[in-house]
């Protein structure tokens, strides 16, 4: 009986597995999470990138740190910098799920001027500033992954081809249509992988050999051997010129004079199409939001064999009230709703809540993120916008449907979609006789929430 393609392609798997023995005890990862993200702003003007909310209760940084996880790496630095107070409570509260008496660790690197008065100058002098750190734990190789993009990636994969080609250093790459390559950083290969140029945004990228119209984008994913990546961090730091950016000076560097090779990302997303997101900005962050609400989004949360870890705080299950059809109707449709959300007699439609967001009566929420803990009173509209932690609605607020109103009181992307933060004072717009007739009409019938 011959084999389904779903078996065989399981078969090829365990004996890719099978081939070259790996102790994962001798890998350590280094999670860069420092970033500003200050295009991400004001999202982050309280806390870095890594720790902003995607998802419902996930934030940024929980995917790759799912991807470890998931791929057996169980011996992680996280190197943060820039506002890190609530990333460092969402590490430490979420994410002790490793062993210390077995020497695995989940554990927060911040800035120390070990060999200097600067703070982190780069992506490289982030890790290089840490090395003691690094060399302490003996490893054989060093992952380095970046802590503010969503994605679903075996690194065990990565590792065995970096380990079978004997490579001093193994980049991931995407690829993309060719036409995209100016926004990226291009790797140029040979027939066998190995890169033979790394070019930062380039105006004509390199095509892949026998494939004209895609290129290979770096995906800020590298593994190197140890003992190569100390040597080329510490020259590296001499040089009083350089960015101290591994895309920008590290690969160029070592691509002349030791063996460095291209990995092709293997997506465990299991789509048609490869999911990578770099949400450096609003909108992308917005859009990237929205498709998790479609019936079949790009990027499946809801994957067994792939479980996405995070904090999850007490909080009971979320719960819709009120069903007074011709008054008021607590329902949610192709949204995402976490524990601790009540919708009281509101309308949500296409929407990520976060844990613990209260939505009272007469409501019309639609397209909009709410971050946790917020509050919407009463007769509040809300379309296309994402309200930050803890903000207060107030009752009759008018958000996403006058643009010069708020463009004038709130921060507004190039999309139109409205950023609203605890300082702001949303547009309060008139309630009709008609709604506050119902609004009554239903008070005296039940409770009034």
């Amino acid at each position: 009986m011959p084999f389904l393609p779903e078996v065989a392609a399981s078969a090829r798997a365990i004996i890719a597995a099978l081939r070259i023995p790996m102790d994962l005890d001798d890998i350590l990862v280094i999670l860069l999470a420092g970033g500003a993200g200050e295009r991400l702003s004001p999202l982050t003007k309280e806390r870095a990138k890594p720790a902003v909310y995607f998802g419902g209760p996930y934030r940024i940084v929980d995917f790759t740190l799912s991807n470890c996880i998931n791929s057996g790496l169980r011996r992680i630095f996280i190197a943060t910098q820039y506002k890190s107070l609530s990333l460092h409570r969402h590490i430490r509260m979420g994410w002790g799920v490793v062993s210390e008496e077995l020497g695995e660790f989940i554990e927060i690197l911040a800035p120390q001027k070990r060999v200097g008065e600067n703070w982190y100058l780069g992506t490289a002098d982030a890790v290089y500033q840490n090395l003691y750190s690094i060399v302490r734990e003996s490893p054989r190789h060093v992952i380095v992954l970046s802590g503010d993009h969503v994605y679903k990636m075996d690194y065990a994969r990565m590792l065995r081809f970096h380990i079978e080609k004997n490579a001093d250093a193994t980049l991931a790459s995407i690829e993309i249509p060719i036409a995209d390559g100016r926004r990226f950083g291009i790797v140029a290969i040979d027939e066998d992988d190995r890169v033979i140029s790394f070019a930062e945004k380039p105006d004509q990228p390199a095509p892949v050999p026998g494939s004209p119209d895609v290129a290979l984008a770096s995906m800020g994913i590298y593994i190197f051997k140890a003992d190569v990546l100390v040597r080329t961090l510490e020259e590296d730091a001499a040089i009083a010129d350089s960015q101290h950016d591994f895309g920008k000076n590290i690969i160029p560097s070592l691509i002349q004079r030791a063996p460095v090779y291209s990995y092709r990302f293997y997506d465990e997303n299991k789509k048609a199409a490869k999911y990578w997101r770099d949400i450096g900005t609003l909108d992308a962050y917005f859009e990237a939001s929205m498709d998790l609400c479609q019936v079949n989004p790009e990027f499946n949360l809801y994957d067994p064999e792939w479980p996405l870890r995070t904090y999850q705080p007490q909080a009971p299950p979320a719960k819709f009230v009120f069903a007074e059809q011709g008054y008021r109707c607590g329902q949610a449709l192709d949204s995402v709703i976490s524990n601790g959300c009540i919708i009281s007699g509101s309308r949500v439609s296409g929407s990520i809540l976060c844990p613990n967001v209260r939505v009272h009566s007469f409501c019309d929420i639609d397209q909009a993120i709410l971050m946790p803990g917020v509050r919407v009173g009463r007769h509040a509209r809300i379309r296309r916008a994402i309200v930050d932690r803890d903000v207060l609605i107030p009752r009759g607020a008018l958000i996403g449907y006058v643009p010069e109103e708020d463009r004038r009181r709130h921060s507004v992307t190039e999309g139109g979609v409205v950023v609203v933060t605890a300082e702001d004072e949303p547009l309060i717009g008139p309630i009709s006789e008609e709604a506050l007739r119902s609004e009554a009409a239903a008070d005296r019938g039940g409770a009034a929430t």
